[in-house]
């Protein structure tokens, strides 16, 4: 009598790609420290985003769904590539005048919001407000800066909010493509958005191989892996639960300084993080997400 083996194809869990998008977060900064110093802001904004889209256009030919998809998800990608421009040009702007813990604690208002909306039980309303008192001891807000800073600070969480809801929208938008290929071609339509903000900014990099090197580096580990891999989450993870998950940022910093810098944390940051992680853990996903 013979045994008949079948083999599951490997589910990798949501959330483990939500943990990798948060590890690339942060390590892709690394590289924007070298263009700081060599490029303005805007060049760095210009730089990131139009590597990406050059890394996304030799992968995955991105341009053939957006040609072949539905009206309504074109629109989704045209808005979605609109908001990855702003949105990291926002961002850059924000930390060249504010403390980037400041930064953090305004941009995570937006998700707290789409959170709130998708809380339907005192369980994921407890596990939010864990996550809240943590990522507020993380963070270590602090509101003092430049007042033009606060308010690129929260347009680039306003724009994060609605990078959330819309990068949802198009990771399930059309069953007949790729999310990749969907998130491929927003990133070209935000290469095409950023150039007349970005581009003159960015040509002192044009003669700095140093410069370019990082700038692609910035663009394949703040642009590419991390949204590949929130595309991944999207896909099986409600909008609530994924606006949660975002509390896990700043825990995801500290916990990369310990391995990469030996950064040994406070124990208030110990005991911070042990809230955003409980928080994550205690959160039960609604059904049908």
């Amino acid at each position: 009598m013979g045994f008949i083996h079948t083999t599951r194809p490997v589910r990798i869990p949501p959330h483990l790609y939500f943990v990798g998008s948060a590890i690339f977060h942060y390590l892709g900064p690394s590289f924007a420290v070298l263009l700081f110093a060599r490029v303005p802001v805007a060049g760095v904004a210009w730089l990131r985003i139009v590597s990406a889209g050059l890394i996304f256009a030799a992968w995955r030919r991105p341009w053939r769904v957006f040609f072949s998809t539905t009206t309504e998800t074109r629109w989704l990608i045209a808005g979605l590539g609109t908001i990855f421009a702003v949105m990291n040009y926002s961002f850059y702007i924000a930390i060249d005048r504010l403390p980037l813990g400041t930064v953090a604690a305004i941009e995570f208002v937006g998700p707290i919001a789409l959170a709130l909306v998708g809380t339907h039980t005192w369980r994921n309303l407890s596990a939010l407000g864990l996550a809240v008192v943590g990522v507020y001891l993380l963070t270590d807000i602090r509101l003092a800066g430049e007042p033009v800073g606060f308010v690129w600070a929260f347009a680039n969480a306003a724009l994060f909010t609605l990078y959330i809801i819309l990068a949802h929208r198009v990771s399930r938008s059309d069953r007949h493509s790729k999310p990749v290929d969907r998130l491929g071609a927003a990133m070209l339509v935000a290469a095409l958005v950023i150039t007349p903000i970005g581009f003159a900014s960015a040509l002192p990099a044009m003669t700095d191989l140093v410069a370019l090197a990082a700038g692609i580096g910035v663009g394949l580990s703040s642009s590419v892996i991390p949204y590949v891999f929130d595309q991944l989450a999207m896909a099986r993870l409600s909008r609530s639960t994924y606006a949660l998950f975002v509390a896990l940022l700043p825990a995801t910093a500290v916990i990369v300084g310990i391995i990469v810098l030996q950064q040994v944390p406070t124990w208030l940051e110990t005991a911070a993080i042990g809230l955003v992680i409980g928080g994550v853990l205690i959160h039960q996903e609604s059904p049908g997400g």
